[in-house]
């Protein structure tokens, strides 16, 4: 298959504000209210930036799975979404290898996730034209329902360390 020339966007989103109900597992913790709302937020700001994904991975937990249902209510469009136990589970360099496996006709993917391993793949891909104060930023960690958008100029199976543009962090209200 030959790929698309131009650039692809990688969008990283930590999930929204989650609960920490008694005797529930993690993988199961529900979105707070404050995290309903910022989902809902994700959405419609994704779309006010021309940023709506062709394909979605998704972690398997309540919390991720409840942020991009929410998300994608105010986003406008109803992209193509896979729930990925392994991102749950995923550190940055197996979170890479599953953004690896993407087919090269997707031009924007949303990779909903958790924390440290949004933030630390997205300084792995920052490459030297990456924005430094995004880069410092989201080294030292990103909030609940934050963003960061790559662009990435090589097929998704050749992504690697430093091998995108870190553009911005859109921080949740």
């Amino acid at each position: 298959m030959t790929s698309e020339p131009g650039p692809r966007s990688l969008i990283l989103l930590r999930h929204a504000k989650a609960e920490h109900p008694e005797r529930v597992t993690d993988i199961q913790r529900p979105l707070s209210l404050v995290g309903r709302r910022q989902a809902g937020q994700v959405g419609a700001a994704l779309a006010a930036d021309g940023m709506v994904p062709d394909l979605v991975l998704c972690s398997a937990s309540v919390r991720t799975r409840q942020t991009w249902e929410l998300a994608r209510a105010t986003l406008g469009s109803t992209p193509d979404v896979r729930f990925e136990e392994g991102i749950y589970y995923a550190g940055a360099r197996e979170l890479l290898e599953i953004v690896r496996e993407v087919s090269d006709d997707v031009r924007t993917l949303l990779v909903v996730g958790h924390e440290p391993t949004v933030s630390h793949l997205a300084a792995a891909l920052a490459g030297p034209e990456s924005d430094p104060a995004t880069v410092a930023r989201v080294r030292a960690g990103v909030p609940t329902a934050s963003w960061s958008l790559l662009t990435v100029g090589t097929p998704w199976r050749e992504l690697d360390s430093g091998g995108a543009t870190l553009r911005g962090l859109t921080l949740a209200e």
